[in-house]
């Protein structure tokens, strides 16, 4: 046996097992606290499991929208500037030029709550209380004429708005679907490897006013 083989199996019984974890203790941090997950424990899902309490109205949202949500999303939801659009682009997804809003786009209100939820206001995510989530993401509803102009938003009547697109996400089936698209590689009998005749050396591809093109041998 070689000496560096020696030492490599001296070496082992030190770094296995998690033995050598736990004395390792570098003092830093604690486990997290049931409060403390519940803080990033906040999605929520289509059945509406993770819904928060509290309740919005449209009449309320408006108020939200205008003073958080307007600058940059549009009065109407029309987009400001290079910010997304929120409302319409109904029946546009099959076309040249979709347009992805809450009301055309989003298969389920789930996904609206969330993402207003946890990343909303721009640059001041996670500061809207409960009840204004609710109440903007109600708004928006009305905006995108899903609910009417006293729909109140809460757990209660989350299940009752019906989404345009709920239908409009698949599974992605491409490998049964299109297997018979696929290439498959050549195992036997394929052609014999290509042979470079020769190499380009063209140093400046870009016409001049002329359209002549710069070479050397």
């Amino acid at each position: 046996m070689s000496k560096c083989l020696k030492l490599a199996l001296l070496a082992l019984p030190l770094f296995s097992g998690s033995a050598f974890a736990t004395e390792r203790k570098l003092n830093i941090g604690h486990a997290a606290t049931p409060q403390e997950i519940a803080g990033w424990d906040i999605d929520v899902r289509p059945d509406g499991q993770g819904l928060p309490t509290g309740k919005g109205s449209v009449k309320d949202g408006e108020q939200v929208y205008m003073g958080k949500c307007a600058a940059c999303h549009g009065e109407f939801g029309e987009s400001a500037g290079r910010w997304l659009q929120v409302a319409g682009g109904a029946r546009s997804l099959k076309s040249d030029d979709p347009v992805k809003t809450v009301g055309s786009y989003f298969a389920h209100l789930s996904t609206v709550i969330d993402y207003v939820r946890r990343a909303m206001p721009f640059g001041d995510a996670q500061s809207l209380g409960n009840d204004e989530l609710y109440a903007v993401v109600a708004y928006m509803l009305y905006l995108n004429d899903i609910v009417g102009e006293k729909f109140v938003l809460s757990k209660e009547t989350f299940a009752s708005v019906k989404m345009p697109n709920v239908g409009g996400f698949y599974d992605d089936d491409r490998e049964s679907a299109e297997r018979s698209f696929w290439a498959t590689p050549c195992m036997t009998d394929c052609k014999p490897e290509a042979k470079i005749t020769g190499r380009a050396r063209i140093i400046d591809v870009t016409p001049d006013d002329k359209g002549a093109r710069k070479s050397v041998d």
